[in-house]
């Protein structure tokens, strides 16, 4: 099942992909209904995710991870592991890799790139995020980074396709900033923000593909 769900979305990344609109369906707003807005100045950074696919007594699998709790725009979000590309990396694909093999001890060279998802912009931290799709041959054992994750998430890929798992929250962030948001509700965990948009537009092309 594993390999040849691989194969079928390997093509199909390779084709147009859904992008904002399947991103707005998961865009927060402030509780009055207005769009939040950032005033970035910088340049974006450029960053990178990866959602590792896996299969695991006939059922597909991807992590999440927790982040502790810190003083910044995700700390104690879920979120997919990734990171910053730094200089040495080749490109947003070894980036992705190298971040989840530091933050959840992956092995990057057993893992089979299929392609990747519309680029987000995450305005909150002002970075552009790549979300690498990938394909482990083998059942992961992780091994959390103890200062970067809190939790590995295991999350079975039917639950981010089922429409009961997509709610509605209010979140408070910030300086007591409440929002009213859209989230998936994956490992009894609430999933919102950036990492939402981006595994929105994965739930776009699994329903696409009917798998």
């Amino acid at each position: 099942m594993g390999s040849t769900f691989a194969q079928q979305l390997k093509k199909r990344l390779e084709l147009s992909l859904p992008g904002d609109a399947s991103h707005r369906i998961m865009m927060p707003s402030l509780i009055n209904g207005e769009r939040i807005q950032f005033n970035n100045s910088k340049k974006p950074r450029d960053g990178a995710v990866l959602i590792l696919l896996y299969e695991k007594a006939g059922q597909l699998r991807f992590p999440l991870i927790q982040r502790p709790q810190y003083n910044g725009p995700h700390g104690g979000q879920i979120s997919l592991p990734g990171g910053k590309w730094e200089e040495g990396d080749e490109d947003l694909f070894q980036t992705a890799l190298r971040e989840a093999e530091e933050e959840i001890g992956i092995h990057a060279d057993k893992t089979r790139i299929l392609g990747s998802l519309s680029s987000f912009s995450v305005a909150a931290s002002n970075h552009q995020v790549l979300p690498v799709v990938g394909y482990y041959p083998e059942i992961p054992q992780y091994v959390p980074d103890e200062i970067e994750v809190d939790e590995v998430v295991d999350v079975a890929l039917d639950e981010l396709v089922n429409e009961s798992n997509l709610k509605r929250t209010e979140i408070v962030v910030g300086n007591n900033v409440r929002l009213d948001s859209p989230y998936f509700d994956l490992g009894n965990k609430v999933v919102w923000g950036a990492t939402a948009g981006m595994l929105s537009e994965l739930k776009h092309i699994i329903l696409e593909l009917g798998i």
